[in-house]
């Protein structure tokens, strides 16, 4: 099961799909989707909530204390 889906389900969605884009365009919706997926889960990894890349800030040298 994927995503509490069964067999039967995802057939009928695959169905849709196919009705929807025609078979002609499946491959080019796969790429982008793939494309899609790709970039996303780079983008994931580089972010990182505890990145050093955010430093706290410095002292101001004009500021007196």
């Amino acid at each position: 099961m994927i995503f509490g889906m069964g067999p039967m389900e995802l057939a009928l969605i695959l169905l849709v799909v196919l009705v929807i884009f025609g078979p002609k365009n499946l491959p080019k919706l796969g790429s982008a989707l793939g494309k899609t997926v790709k970039s996303v889960r780079e983008g994931m990894e580089g972010e990182d909530p505890d990145d050093a890349s955010v430093e706290a800030p410095a002292d101001d040298p004009g500021q007196q204390q």
